[in-house]
């Protein structure tokens, strides 16, 4: 009997432990209604499945998008996509950081979509005090319509690196000491949106938006925001310094290791398709200086 009991009371105990956990999850899992706001579509953005899922619509009378209420210096940051299936010519899926002002900074993710069966073009660009042209731009290799994919942006005060499914496909150094701008100084909130650029987005605007095929629709769920909350001046890390020992501010000084590196060039070498620090037409007069840093080309 006394056995028994035992085992039923850890069994018990067990159980609560594992409600309360599952409870703790919840509660701290993101949710679109308290992270973002919806800012512009007339009804063509909405969050759905009580905020575990938000969809973005274009039609031809408008596209739509949302904001984060909360501003972010420096964080890790993810998302899940799922994009505009079939023909998705002359649209763009555009999901980024960005703080306001002329000389604003910028993390870029956008997603130029295609004609079907031709894969989309992942655009990345970054911003630093108002200047951009700093862009890369990759095919994936998968289907990004088919299922829901993680897009990650880590930034902390020495790189940014933008990931794919885990898989670091960039990363953009802090080159100040050679006179290149970093994004560093400005809160930047997230945002999103689905648009119709078929003036430029596919193949240099030859392919136009096809509106039979709309309203085209992306999707987005398990959003996840471990960074620093910008609030009245001031940083929620101000007490955390970039050598924390905390585990959850180790990305504040992280850095790819090896093996990060060498999947980083697998991706280089067989997705990549246009990368700025290459392109010796466009710079006649020299590569961007921190085009040097074999980690930008």
């Amino acid at each position: 009997m006394a056995s028994s009991s035992s085992f039923n009371l850890r069994n018990s105990v067990m159980l609560f432990l594992s409600i309360l956990a599952s409870s703790l999850m919840a509660a701290s899992a993101a949710n679109f209604y308290q992270d973002f706001d919806l800012t512009w579509g007339d009804g063509r953005a909405n969050i759905l499945n009580n905020g575990d899922l938000l969809t973005l619509s274009l039609d031809k009378a408008s596209g739509s998008g949302f904001q984060s209420k909360s501003e972010y210096l420096f964080g890790n940051i993810d998302m899940q996509l799922k994009l505009v299936p079939g023909n998705s010519a002359g649209t763009v899926t555009a999901y980024y950081l960005s703080s306001q002002g002329p000389t604003h900074d910028e993390i870029d993710f956008e997603f130029l979509g295609n004609l079907s069966g031709d894969p989309y073009i992942l655009h990345t660009n970054v911003f630093g005090q108002g200047k951009g042209n700093r862009e890369q731009q990759f095919y994936l290799w998968f289907d990004p319509t088919a299922d829901f994919h993680t897009y990650s942006l880590l930034w902390n005060p020495q790189r940014i690196i933008f990931s794919v499914d885990g898989t670091p496909i960039r990363e953009f150094k802090n080159s100040e000491s050679i006179g290149v701008p970093f994004p560093k100084n400005q809160p930047m909130r997230i945002y999103s949106s689905l648009w119709n650029a078929d003036d430029w987005a596919t193949r240099g605007g030859l392919v136009k938006t096809d509106w039979t095929h709309a309203p085209f629709t992306a999707s987005y769920r398990n959003f996840n925001a471990n960074a620093c909350v910008w609030s009245s001046g001031a940083s929620s890390c101000t007490s955390q310094s970039p050598s924390s020992t905390s585990d959850n501010n180790a990305w504040l000084s992280q850095e790819m290791d090896s093996t990060s590196q060498e999947r980083m060039k697998w991706v280089q070498k067989n997705y990549m398709i246009y990368n700025y620090c290459t392109d010796t037409k466009r710079f006649p007069q020299g590569l961007p200086p921190e085009c040097a840093n074999a980690n930008q080309s």
